[in-house]
């Protein structure tokens, strides 16, 4: 198994490239696109194709970053008999 990648180095955000959302580095491509991609059930064949510029360490780094997001979030499971 290969080593967690480090998403710094292909991730990035700049507030003058889609208002500081983060971007595969050197692209107007925003992590949050590239992960819409594949959960509409693109491959990443697909998208290396349809992005040819892509390498298969950007998209690495795109599933890194959201991990490290995710993880520093806190989440709470609420009954949806409590919200009515």
């Amino acid at each position: 198994m290969e080593s967690k990648i480090d998403w710094r180095e292909h991730i990035h955000s700049d507030p003058a490239i889609l208002s500081g959302r983060p971007v595969v580095r050197g692209t107007r491509l925003a992590v949050e696109f590239l992960l819409g991609l594949f959960a509409d059930g693109l491959t990443q064949a697909q998208v290396l194709e349809g992005y040819p510029h892509l390498k298969p360490e950007d998209l690495r780094a795109v599933f890194a970053f959201a991990q490290d997001n995710m993880s520093e979030e806190s989440y709470f499971s609420a009954s949806l008999a409590a919200a009515d």
